[in-house]
């Protein structure tokens, strides 16, 4: 080489650690071989593995006496048998739970996994060569996403009843999202940077209080509509937020309401409060499905950038930095693949 191009030891870690992570044990073992029948020296196939001498000893001595062959013959046959067990504790991990195998347990673990694999196919892995493999297959340890089971079997008849409605709204009409959420003064915890084998701490009040915000979100422009907390969260909440929408949006001549099938929306101080006030329609969403509403995505999100975590020490600090949050972004981008938009026919 005409030595010009020159690395520091850090930046020769970082090349070899990358050079590392793309080659298997075997290509590396073949490599040490194809270099000492070139003529290589150790000095220079150390250098240019970033290894000790032992291990390039150690792969010349296993390749003498017809290895190579030996070596050809039965790597196709190993890596058949990789595949197929691979596929098979990929199929357990997606479709069964470790009960489906008379276990008392209702989630995998590597340890799980490989007790499993030799008592249904004699295939003996340890723990972290099932880790690896799992990886291979494009599978992740993380934590799953709740949904409620139960699901409205007018689910899809009542989501184009809310498409037709508003298809057939007037230019002085309109329609917002409405839903409820829940500040702790105790803080959700969720994942955060913090130094290996230290585990960070969130300081809790200890004595917990709770507010109960009742919010809309303008079905056209996104922007939110949020009234003051309440210390319940009942139909007097949702009327105090009725009141708000019929005066924040008093240019229309009637405002439809589409919220979830919570019983307090539908109380009997809720249906007098309607019919005293028909400028408000209420529009009920399927039953279980919270993900037809926008606003539970804007919730959220709130969650994950005040409520996480928080350090506040009361309950007002708290609500000030949520309605801080929301001024501060002012309008939500809408989702209006299901329904929010009215289109044409």
């Amino acid at each position: 080489m005409d030595g010009s191009v020159s690395l520091t030891a850090k930046e020769r870690e970082v090349l070899l650690r990358k050079f590392r992570e793309g080659i298997t044990p075997e290509a590396q073992r073949a490599l040490i071989r194809l270099s000492a029948a070139q003529g290589w020296t150790y000095l220079v196939m150390q250098s240019l593995l970033g290894g000790s001498a032992r291990p390039i000893a150690a792969s010349k001595q296993r390749w003498k006496g017809g290895a190579v062959a030996a070596w050809a013959a039965a790597r196709p046959a190993r890596t058949k048998v990789l595949a197929a067990w691979l596929v098979t504790i990929t199929t357990w991990v997606m479709e069964k739970t470790p009960r489906d195998f008379g276990m008392s347990r209702n989630r995998w673990s590597g340890a799980t996994i490989a007790i499993v694999l030799v008592e249904e196919q004699g295939v003996t892995a340890s723990i972290e060569t099932v880790r690896r493999a799992l990886h291979e297959s494009h599978l992740a340890w993380n934590r799953p996403r709740p949904i409620v089971g139960l699901k409205d079997p007018e689910y899809l008849k009542k989501l184009r009843r809310i498409q037709q409605r508003l298809r057939r709204m007037e230019a002085d009409e309109t329609a917002v999202c409405q839903d409820e959420m829940d500040l702790q003064l105790n803080p959700k915890i969720g994942s955060m940077w913090m130094r290996i084998g230290e585990q960070a701490t969130v300081t809790t009040p200890g004595n917990n209080e709770k507010r109960h915000l009742a919010g809309s979100t303008h079905g056209w422009t996104g922007q939110v509509f949020v009234s003051p907390p309440g210390t319940s969260r009942n139909s007097e909440l949702f009327i105090a937020h009725l009141d708000d929408l019929r005066r924040q949006l008093r240019h229309y001549r009637r405002i439809h309401v589409i919220c979830d099938n919570a019983k307090f929306h539908t109380s009997h101080a809720v249906q007098a409060y309607l019919r005293k006030h028909p400028r408000i329609v209420l529009v009920l969403l399927p039953k279980y499905a919270p993900e037809t509403n926008p606003t539970e995505r804007i919730w959220w999100h709130l969650h994950e950038t005040i409520t996480r975590n928080h350090r506040c020490l009361s309950m007002q600090e708290l609500v000030d930095q949520t309605f801080e949050w929301l001024a501060a972004h002012g309008q939500f981008k809408v989702e209006t693949s299901r329904y929010c938009r009215p289109q044409k026919a």
